[in-house]
């Protein structure tokens, strides 16, 4: 069993691929659910043996496919918010350029040293989200003193102050990806008028995949050799099906436990970041 489980494949052991297989389909199920499944494949990647940067590339370009899924499912409440989209769907593509422009022309030890404190940040956000969600619920509950607030679709125009965060928000998932789903409810929890939390979180899908897909172009264009395409078709092939199966996993799989793997799995990612850092391993 130990033979096969050291067997070559792609490069890779044949552990590495399961692990790499299961870190993809499970992050393909939690993105469907409750999001952040970036925080269980960048860790895994990472303690295969990936560097960070790779990781990240990689890993960003792999979960597109379970984006594209998750989008579509969506496609009714992204046509009744289809006038907000252009203004926040630009400013997810300039942030994502700025975030992605960071991750490759920085020293890779930047990121080495930021990824540990930005996955600190993630795990936070992930950790913090069901009170983000009740919060959300409560403002939409209570929205009515806000002029539109009360409308079963999104009314516009986008504000300055909704179009910058969303930009910063893009940056911040240019460079890193995880939680940036989470930061975006947050987000439209203050300032996304009118509606219901659907419309919001389908607003939100769309603007990640944005993110991802203009992310996973720079990455062609500007760093091409940094991207392991082992990792990417593993990954890609296994969210997809994680994705499509999400939903009725969801309904058997307590919240609670999905967050304890996420967690487990970043902190057991975060670990072996320390550990390279201080040249461990």
């Amino acid at each position: 069993m130990t033979e096969l489980l050291g067997a070559d494949v792609l490069g890779l052991e044949l552990w590495q691929v399961l692990l790499v297989l299961a870190a993809g389909f499970w992050a393909g199920t939690i993105n469907s659910i409750i999001g952040s499944g970036t925080l269980v494949t960048f860790p895994v990647l990472v303690s295969v043996g990936l560097p960070p940067v790779t990781a990240q590339v990689s890993n960003a370009m792999g979960l597109i496919a379970s984006g594209f899924s998750g989008t579509w499912g969506y496609r009714r409440e992204l046509a009744a918010s289809r006038h907000l989209l252009p203004p926040l769907a630009l400013a997810s593509f300039l942030g994502a350029v700025i975030g992605a422009s960071l991750l490759t022309r920085l020293p890779p030890s930047v990121f080495g040293y930021a990824a540990p404190a930005l996955l600190v940040f993630a795990l936070t956000v992930v950790v913090l989200q069901p009170r983000i969600q009740a919060w959300v619920r409560r403002r939409s509950a209570e929205g009515g003193a806000v002029p539109g607030a009360d409308s079963p679709v999104p009314v516009g125009p986008v504000s300055p102050t909704l179009w910058t965060l969303v930009f910063l928000t893009g940056i911040y998932g240019g460079y890193f990806v995880a939680a940036q789903g989470v930061m975006l409810m947050a987000i439209f929890g203050v300032l996304f008028v009118g509606g219901t939390l659907v419309h919001a979180n389908a607003v939100k899908t769309a603007l990640a995949l944005i993110v991802n897909l203009t992310a996973a172009v720079y990455y062609l264009v500007f760093a091409f050799d940094r991207i392991d395409w082992r990792a990417v078709v593993l990954i890609a092939a296994s969210s997809l099906v994680g994705g499509s199966v999400g939903a009725r996993i969801g309904r058997r799989i307590s919240p609670i436990a999905l967050r304890v793997t996420i967690v487990a799995v970043g902190l057991a990612g975060l670990v072996v970041m320390l550990l390279r850092l201080r040249g461990v391993g």
